[in-house]
């Protein structure tokens, strides 16, 4: 395998963490592990910019595609997909993984995502099970067995600082302190919660079920983390980014986290990542050019004005060029079957298909790399959605998840295969 000097001095340094390439030492016969990312893109796409005229393998790119068309054989572009039954506008970036109806309702409850599926399978075999990144915002695509939200990471350099700062031995002693503390607390707190089960109703004991699901779920991390604790961290060439302050440097922030991503993948730091770019929270958007434009979320909502359209138009494309620069970075680490982006399934879309009038109908949605055969627009019925959720069984089964069912699933989907 030919390394070129781009891709070595991106790995110096790495080498513990990189026990697979050939060159280092692994056999040729080791397979590099697969691994997934899901980018919610809060705030969508204007719906003709983005979806292709046509279908099939012969499509003509869409404007929006044009931005990535290098990367064409590597992705597949969707148009007829959503979750059956999930509405309520900007309030179903909750469930854009899980796929749970009704989330505008004051009833509603989460269940637990698809990235969160996958951590449950591959997660123990690196330091963070998974990893959930926010930009500009506090919420969260990853949600637990029990439909609880788990934190995101919302600045680049906090996320460096957490995969490759080691703490010296006094610090590492404290941690080890703290995390056995909370699994001192969780073992009160379920002692308390099964006794009180026994003296409930039916539907109160459901509830206090479903708390303790999340409870194991809790403990369950905390021993991923003491073991891990005192083993050394990955040693990488690459500084700590210096995270902007401004909300406005919101390209630059995603291409940041983008790098920390790929560089979370490339060192096994995790093999399981959500990112959600939250839009909403963003007050205007600085262009590299120094140029300025007002609110993201209120240019989302143009109701075709044409100098709106135009603003957002050029945010849109921004953001298509910073997925391809993604995409091109993945694509240069090579691995010992591939490249880092045969072996990494990219999920991009969102929650919503017009954020203009905030409906939650034939979704945007790209699936990129993780060795799947790309190179097409896959067109369902527009009216009659397929359910999303049939892409996440192909991506499970893909990683090796025997799973016939997820939420609104009705099987793998139609036309996407491995290569």
């Amino acid at each position: 395998m030919k390394i070129t000097r781009r891709t070595f001095l991106r790995a110096a340094g790495v080498g513990l963490s990189l026990p697979l390439l050939e060159s280092f030492g692994a056999s040729s016969s080791s397979a590099a592990p697969k691994r997934m990312i899901a980018i919610n893109q809060d705030l969508g796409f204007i719906p003709k910019r983005f979806f292709p005229e046509t279908a099939g393998r012969d499509y003509q790119l869409s404007p929006y595609l044009e931005k990535i068309a290098e990367h064409r054989e590597h992705f597949t572009v969707f148009s007829g997909l959503s979750h059956p039954g999930v509405d309520g506008g900007h309030r179903a970036d909750k469930t854009f993984l899980t796929a749970s109806p009704h989330p505008g309702r004051a009833s509603f409850r989460n269940s637990i995502s698809l990235d969160q599926v996958m951590a449950n399978e591959v997660g123990h075999e690196t330091r963070f099970r998974s990893l959930s990144l926010g930009i500009n915002d506090t919420r969260s695509l990853s949600y637990t067995q029990a439909g609880v939200e788990i934190p995101t990471i919302k600045s680049a350099a906090e996320l460096y600082r957490k995969m490759f700062l080691q703490g010296d031995r006094k610090a590492m002693e404290a941690q080890l302190v703290r995390l056995q503390r909370k699994g001192s607390i969780l073992d009160v707190v379920m002692g308390q919660s099964s006794d009180l089960s026994k003296r409930v109703s039916a539907s109160d004991r459901e509830r206090i079920d479903q708390f303790q699901t999340a409870v194991r779920s809790l403990e369950q991390r905390l021993s991923e983390a003491q073991a891990w604790e005192t083993r050394p961290k990955p040693k990488v060439d690459e500084a700590m980014p210096e995270y902007p302050e401004d909300k406005k440097e919101f390209f630059e922030m995603v291409r940041m986290m983008n790098d920390m991503s790929r560089l979370a993948f490339q060192t096994d730091s995790t093999r399981v990542i959500t990112l959600f770019l939250g839009g909403q929270r963003t007050p205007g958007v600085k262009f590299e050019d120094g140029r300025s434009v007002g609110g993201y979320h209120n240019l989302s909502h143009h109701g075709k004005d044409e100098v709106k359209l135009g603003e957002l138009e050029e945010i849109e494309i921004a953001q298509m060029e910073l997925f391809g620069e993604f995409l091109r970075d993945l694509q240069d680490v090579e691995e010992t079957d591939g490249s880092l982006l045969d072996n990494t399934m990219v999920l991009y879309g969102c929650h919503m298909g017009d954020a203009n009038i905030h409906n939650n109908i034939n979704l945007p949605v790209i699936l990129a790399g993780g060795g799947f055969r790309h190179g097409q627009h896959l067109a369902f019925n527009p009216h009659n959605n397929t359910p999303l959720c049939n892409v996440f069984i192909s991506m499970l089964q893909n990683l090796g998840i025997e799973r016939e069912q997820f939420a609104s699933s009705t099987g793998s989907l139609s036309g996407l295969a491995k290569a």
